[in-house]
């Protein structure tokens, strides 16, 4: 081996010494073991600490099934955690982005892969990220199945990170949710959304911390009882169990996949398509699910949670830009049958979901109209 022995008066370089502690990566992982193991499903063989994580996928439950992945991260979301120093529920935010996406297509979620990108790895920093991601899982149903704790000296600073995350699901592939099956006298059911979720914070910094000057210890608003840190960090709703237990309810897509038993003949069932609202608002995520042919009529009449008030006030953001970057109060809209409507929203509320009429799906071209207003 070239290069012979390192001179006394200079030592021999390490990895540590480069910025990458070998050691705060194994106490990490020792540290969320246990927590990982918490949110595994029958499936699940093994634990932590392998290549890859295995998966005891049961083909007998369906008949034709289908696998669904979906992956994201939590965007700047993760700016406003850093700075506030609250870790422990951000991942909750990045399991709700993976799974609410693959419950779209009617897919019960699996399991959950997570990706830790860091400056300088701190062990106790790794837990709270990770038991946050351990909780939205437990909340989805879903196991967390592995991921990768990686430090980046150099590309970012100590303290800084990001949090990425791929989710497994599976659907029969006769009962897919989408745009297929929707069709005009659709009605649209919102799901309440109390916050920003997962998005638009991008817009909702630079309004508030930028242009208004306001300290994230601050009010949330004149007279809340809470501080802006707490408000911008609520976690996100996780919808899928919700719509799950409506997909049951309606005769759908999920009947078969949750029951554990193998289904028969899939039926049309009474929610034709859901979107997750996510980046693009409601207009840019409800034309996803439209087919030719047919348009959306939201009517506005929801509640919106007050922090999107004081984000248009504060920044004098025009009606069309807050409905293209933000949720509004809806973080899931489902497209169901006029006569089912009533036993989805139940089902809903079972579930501890709250949702309501948000509009129909007419004949068209393809266009989401979305009414202006709302009630705050």
């Amino acid at each position: 081996m070239a290069g012979g022995s390192p001179s006394p008066s200079r030592p021999g370089a390490t990895y540590a010494g480069a910025g990458v502690d070998i050691a705060a990566g194994d106490e990490a992982v020792e540290r969320i073991r246990d927590i990982v193991a918490t949110t595994a499903r029958p499936e699940v063989l093994g634990g932590i600490g392998g290549f890859g994580g295995s998966f005891a996928f049961d083909p007998a439950r369906f008949r034709r099934p289908v696998l669904v992945a979906s992956t994201d991260g939590v965007g700047t979301k993760a700016i406003v955690a850093q700075a506030a120093g609250r870790l422990d529920t951000i991942g909750i935010d990045l399991v709700a982005m993976c799974v609410d996406d693959i419950v779209c297509v009617g897919a019960e979620p699996l399991f959950l892969l997570d990706y830790v990108a860091t400056g300088k790895l701190d062990a106790g920093q790794m837990e709270s990220l990770v038991a946050g991601v351990a909780e939205g899982c437990r909340q989805a149903g879903c196991a967390l199945l592995g991921g990768e704790m990686a430090e980046h000296p150099g590309a970012m600073a100590p303290g800084e990170f990001d949090l990425a995350g791929f989710a497994v699901g599976v659907v029969e592939r006769d009962a897919s949710l989408g745009p297929a099956r929707v069709a005009a006298g659709d009605v649209l059911v919102g799901l309440a959304s109390p916050n920003l979720r997962s998005n638009g914070y991008t817009l909702a910094r630079h309004v508030l911390l930028e242009r208004a000057g306001r300290s994230l210890d601050d009010p949330a608003w004149e007279g809340a009882g809470h501080t802006l840190a707490d408000e911008l960090l609520l976690p996100s709703v996780i919808y899928a169990p919700a719509v799950l237990a409506a997909l049951r309810a309606g005769g759908g897509a999920a009947s078969g996949a949750a029951s554990g038993a193998a289904s028969g003949a899939a039926s049309s069932g009474a929610v034709h398509a859901a979107a997750h609202i996510t980046g693009g608002g409601i207009p840019g995520n409800l034309s996803r699910i439209l087919p030719t042919g047919c348009d959306a009529v939201v009517d506005g009449t929801w509640a919106r949670p007050r922090i999107f008030e004081e984000i248009q006030r504060l920044g004098d953001v025009a009606d069309d830009e807050m409905a293209r970057v933000f949720n509004l109060g809806l973080g899931m809209i489902l497209a169901v049958a006029a006569d089912a409507v009533e036993p989805v929203i139940e089902a809903l509320a079972a579930a501890g979901r709250r949702g309501s009429v948000v509009g129909s799906v007419a004949r068209g071209t393809g266009r989401v109209t979305l009414a202006p207003g709302g009630r705050s």
